[in-house]
């Protein structure tokens, strides 16, 4: 069964740093796409950012140029987040579609105070 954690997330001032990371156990064919989306309170839930196995990133609009997305290895992502906003704050989560199958993680809180 696959199964996704996150973790790094929690509370930063505004203009801080925080660096999430999404661990897939698991038995996987194929992963072919990492990303990282996340949802607000009464919001949608929004891609914040995306890798696929050619390497090829996409952003939001709202996150270009403050955060980064990598692979460290098949099995893990990470997402750097840089000189954070208020409007950042939101339940994070982890997203991989392994063959045909899309897995989310249970989510992580970041918090960013003003």
């Amino acid at each position: 069964q696959v199964q996704l954690v996150e973790s790094g997330g929690g509370l930063v001032q505004a203009g801080g740093s925080l660096r999430l990371s999404c661990a897939v156990s698991g038995t996987t064919f194929s992963i072919n796409f990492h990303g990282w989306f996340r949802q607000a309170p009464g919001g949608q839930r929004e891609l914040v950012a995306a890798i696929r196995s050619s390497g090829a990133t996409n952003y939001g609009d709202s996150v270009k140029g403050r955060f980064t997305i990598s692979r460290d290895n098949a099995k893990t992502v990470s997402l750097q987040m840089s000189s954070l906003k208020p409007e950042d704050t939101a339940v994070y989560y982890c997203k991989v579609i392994d063959y045909f199958r899309e897995y989310w993680g249970q989510g992580t809180q970041v918090t960013v105070s003003s």
